[in-house]
């Protein structure tokens, strides 16, 4: 089975990897003329590192990533709201990683490239649309460099291009713009002294607009030294009949030191912070609507895609590793494509709209919203249920990924499809 996918980055190689373990050799198509590690900090929780540990790149991860211990939401004054325990210690087989976006990538490109070669990853291919007829599907492209069209015949098409999709566009030409919900975030990577302990992942604030987040994504390179601190700022912003900036334009040190001076926090020096930082850039806080359907025929989205969600309860880019090994398990369990990417939409589109949903009322982050409106901490059994909801309708708890079946699919069905 011939397997294209639209879209090099996180998404886009986790599902190249996926399809190779489960006995493809996919294509991978990518818009930019190279990769490069680019970006600032995410975050994988620990049913995405199960998938990637099943991957055979535990170690790789941790290699380029750091293990926080605990979430601590705090109020605007930098006071404990909410903690709960992290990754291992939650229980969880599997660890939740803090890493540099860039390092992830790349490490997912390398192990593209030592696993199925540098010649199934073509870069500078810009996708223009896609036909199908009932044998495959034919993609369009343009090369970047030359100008000239490139013609692409597959069984499948997976559009993994991100929240402005061009695969998207095509399944549903009147969707429209993406979903702002008035919040920019000011976001940066600096060397600056661990925070608390140096495994926690701080959120402090309370409603969107109106919080402070850091964690480290990298340790000091010498005792006493200083870590690498990611940090996002958000800010809101008035709506205006003007288009949407969505330059990621890049924030002055002036604007950068105004925009701190409301916070006054106990456990970071906020202005040194933003001195430190390298570039500190802007991002609008943005979201699509669900959809009824991410299959069409031997065409299907994953990944940001099918599913971009505010970030509320770091889920993003975890969720886009799930994709990724579902639906390579759908197409090895199925002979007809059109009948496995059903199955795929059929398994994972209602959760994932779940968790989009979810995260457009806050998420896990309703505890210190409504803490900031009461002026004091929820009751712990409050907290907790609004955690273990969000939780279990990601499919996230602790019993549904240590004990759920694997998505690896055994050998011999790999072998098959060789």
């Amino acid at each position: 089975m011939r397997v294209s996918i639209v879209g090099g980055g996180i998404a886009g190689l986790t599902c190249a990897l996926s399809l190779h373990a489960a006995g493809f050799r996919p294509r991978v198509n990518e818009a930019a003329r190279s990769i490069e590690a680019v970006g600032v900090g995410i975050n994988l929780l620990p049913h995405a590192v199960r998938e990637l540990t099943e991957l055979g790149l535990a170690e790789a991860l941790a290699a380029v990533a750091l293990p926080p211990h605990r979430l601590s939401y705090r109020d605007r004054a930098g006071d404990p709201v909410w903690e709960e325990p992290l990754g291992l210690a939650a229980g969880y087989h599997w660890p939740q990683y803090s890493v540099h976006r860039g390092r992830l990538h790349l490490m997912l490109l390398a192990a593209v490239h030592e696993r199925l070669g540098p010649d199934f990853l073509r870069t500078g291919r810009l996708f223009r649309r896609f036909e199908q007829t009932a044998d495959g599907v034919r993609a369009h492209f343009v090369d970047r460099t030359s100008g000239g069209p490139i013609r692409e015949d597959a069984d499948v098409l997976i559009g993994a291009d991100g929240i402005d999709s061009a695969v998207r566009a095509q399944l549903y030409p009147d969707e429209g713009p993406s979903h702002w919900n008035g919040v920019h975030m000011w976001r940066g990577i600096a060397r600056y002294p661990h925070v608390l302990d140096g495994r926690s992942i701080v959120v402090a604030g309370g409603t969107p607009g109106a919080k402070f987040v850091a964690y480290p994504i990298e340790d000091p390179a010498v005792e006493g030294g200083d870590a690498l601190l990611n940090w996002v700022l958000e800010v809101r912003r008035e709506r205006s009949a003007a288009p949407l900036d969505r330059t990621n334009r890049r924030i002055t040190p002036a604007e950068a030191r105004v925009g701190v001076t409301e916070w006054n926090l106990p456990w970071v020096d906020l202005e040194t912070l933003v001195e430190r930082s390298s570039a500190v850039f802007e991002y609008p806080m943005l979201d699509r609507d669900p959809l009824p359907s991410w299959s069409s025929g031997r065409v299907t989205l994953l990944g940001d895609a099918a599913h971009p969600m505010f970030p509320m309860g770091m889920n993003g880019g975890s969720q886009s590793i799930v994709d990724a090994r579902v639906l390579a398990w759908c197409l090895a369990r199925e002979g007809d494509p059109a009948a496995a990417l059903r199955r795929y939409d059929r398994m994972r589109r209602a959760t994932v709209n779940a968790v989009v949903l979810a995260n457009r009322d806050l998420g896990p982050e309703a505890i210190i919203a409504r803490a900031a409106e009461h002026g004091e901490p929820l009751p712990v059994g409050q907290a907790e249920s609004i955690v273990n909801r969000y939780k279990d309708l990601a499919q996230a708890t602790v019993a549904q990924v240590n004990t759920h079946p694997t998505w690896t699919v055994p050998g011999d069905a790999a072998d098959l499809m060789r």
